[in-house]
């Protein structure tokens, strides 16, 4: 079965619910009966095997699971003698025997049915008299590996979250990324690691902060094993979102997965995975979400570990908590001497220019880019997302940049790369191709400045090329006689008192000498004016688009009269016409 006609399906049990639930609600019970069919079709050939075992097992004083999970050849089981068919043959006890038959599952399958909340979700069946129909419609479905594969399966949950957040006014950016950006995304972390990523045996570890369904973990692993089948990735997450979360859990249980790394929870609040460090990274963090929710326990980590914490370079404004996420994954780098990691995050704009010299985000700026931690960042076209059509921006970091990559970084144009979609999903109306995606990525490795009809799509800088100071230009107060004011006592007594109402600030360049510029660029125009040293800050900023600015020269005035001159004629024999 396709990936589309099988959400068609799933899709219409919706017509069994109308009316009885709201359409809000549907996915709280698509959602988790998509799961147990699909667990219940995995466990289905080692069904009566693992039923043997337990049996033999039973008297016995020995610890069942190993056992069971060896029989079952998953890393999960269950031991009722019911399934979803079986449960058609008793209508009348339909509720009491779907509650019984989720129980005998393993304690991290039961976890995941109480993440939905799927016992309410039962009773409420139960009360509208469906229960039997939307399991009954569930059994026909055949959601074995063999039959839809697991890439097949992610998209079908992610066609669903998508469905059901528009239902609900939700925003279905929040719960998954499209999977060309992920593919993106996981080139460009592994493009580098090619040659040590081939060798056999090769074990590494990657972690998304924001897990959702699982998706990026899940393209990431699909990637490693297409270029290696002996390779293992072991993934590791955290997700807010109750059912995303649950449907993470039961991918990564399919997969293999130890599941105890996927954790429940605000990585922000409370982080999962204390003490971990990991190979790679990718995030697609919520953009232009506050964090005044979790504000308390991320300006005490702030304010009580400092830079032995997550949050030591500073914090960014309330409005937008994207770059707590960027920090959260530098804490989690394998220290270079252990290897070094490299990590992926999707930022929209505001990360690279938002906040004047000493704010917060300035502050996060100038420390990733002082300890040579960003390689790219690559601008992606607008409407790539399902809930915006703002511009995005992958971020890539490292600790263990390539010699010809220290002290640099790399910006990258693809905003012209895209095609359109043949049907718009929500704001989404474009996709990068598989050659888009080959052309950014070899842009990337080939780490050299490009152009495309004379337009530059590649351009690299050195670090602090995106550095400036901030300086203070004070100007002396005046009393109605126009003579200087000076102070009268303390540090400044003797020297001229400043005019608050006169006072200006200059950006100077990092590279450049602060007297010089003074004396070049201000004491001309305003010779009583000095700087206030005590005031002057470092910023970073990384005015992406004005990198990428070409001049167009404006037409001649010939050109534009002689169009104005077309319009005007034009106009004139339409009066013309009407008159006569």
């Amino acid at each position: 079965m396709s990936e589309s006609n099988l959400s068609s399906f799933i899709w219409s049990v919706a017509d069994l619910l109308r009316g009885d639930f709201k359409q809000s609600e549907y996915g709280r019970v698509i959602l988790p009966f998509t799961v147990l069919r699909r667990l219940d079709c995995v466990l289905e050939p080692t069904k009566e095997a693992v039923l043997k075992e337990q049996a033999k097992r039973k008297e016995s004083d020995v610890a069942l699971e190993p056992y069971l999970i060896r029989v079952s050849k998953q890393h999960f089981y269950n031991t009722s003698p019911l399934d979803l068919k079986k449960l058609m043959g008793d209508q009348d006890n339909i509720g009491e025997n779907l509650r019984a038959y989720i129980l005998g599952f393993s304690p991290a399958v039961r976890d995941i049915f109480e993440s939905f909340d799927f016992y309410n979700q039962i009773d409420k069946l139960t009360k509208a008299n469906l229960l039997y129909l939307v399991t009954e419609k569930f059994s026909q479905v055949d959601l074995h590996p063999d039959r839809v594969s697991n890439a097949d399966m992610g998209l079908v949950f992610e066609e669903l979250i998508r469905k059901f957040a528009e239902l609900s006014n939700e925003t279905a950016g929040e719960h998954f990324t499209p999977r060309e950006v992920i593919r993106l995304m996981v080139n460009l972390l592994f493009i580098e690691d090619d040659s040590a990523l081939t060798k056999p045996g090769i074990v590494r570890t990657i972690y998304d902060p924001t897990a959702g369904t699982g998706g990026m973990l899940s393209i990431a692993d699909e990637h490693l094993s297409s270029m290696n089948p002996d390779a293992r990735l072991v993934m590791s997450g955290q997700e807010l979102n109750p059912e995303s979360y649950a449907i993470c859990k039961a991918d990564m249980l399919i997969k293999g997965q130890d599941i105890s790394k996927i954790v429940f929870g605000n990585t922000l609040s409370e982080p999962g995975h204390h003490g971990e460090k990991f190979d790679y990274m990718l995030s697609n963090p919520p953009f232009g979400v506050e964090w005044k929710k979790v504000q308390k326990e991320v300006n005490k980590e702030h304010k009580d570990k400092g830079f032995n914490g997550r949050f030591g370079p500073g914090l960014p404004r309330v409005s937008d908590g994207s770059l707590l996420f960027l920090m959260h994954l530098i804490s989690k780098m394998r220290p270079a001497k252990d290897g070094g990691s490299r990590f992926a995050i999707v930022l929209n704009g505001s990360p690279l220019f938002t906040g004047n010299a000493g704010s917060g985000e300035s502050e996060i700026r100038r420390y990733v880019l002082e300890n040579d931690l960003v390689e790219a960042i690559i601008g992606l076209p607008t409407d790539m997302f399902y809930n915006t059509g703002i511009s995005t921006y992958v971020w890539v970091l490292t600790n263990r940049k390539p010699k010809q990559r220290k002290g640099k970084v790399q910006l990258i144009d693809a905003s012209s790369f895209w095609q359109k979609m043949r049907k718009s999903l929500g704001s989404k109306r474009k996709e990068l191709s598989a050659d888009h995606i080959t052309d950014i990525v070899n842009l990337f490795g080939g780490f050299k400045e490009a152009e495309i009809d004379g337009k530059p799509i590649s351009r690299i800088f050195e670090n602090q090329s995106f550095g400036y100071h901030t300086i203070t230009v004070e100007r002396p107060q005046r009393d109605d006689k126009g003579k200087i004011i000076l102070g009268k006592s303390g540090k400044k007594k003797g020297q001229p008192q400043p005019d608050s109402k006169l006072r200006d600030t200059e950006n100077i360049p990092l590279g450049e000498d602060i007297e010089a510029y003074f004396k070049r660029e201000v004491l001309p125009h305003v010779e009583d004016a000095w700087i206030d040293e005590d005031k002057t800050k470092v910023g970073y900023e990384i005015p992406f688009n004005r990198h990428f600015y070409v001049f167009t020269p404006p037409r001649s005035l010939d050109v534009i009269d002689a169009e104005l001159k077309g319009v005007t004629d034009r106009i004139v024999e339409m009066i013309q016409g009407l008159s006569s």
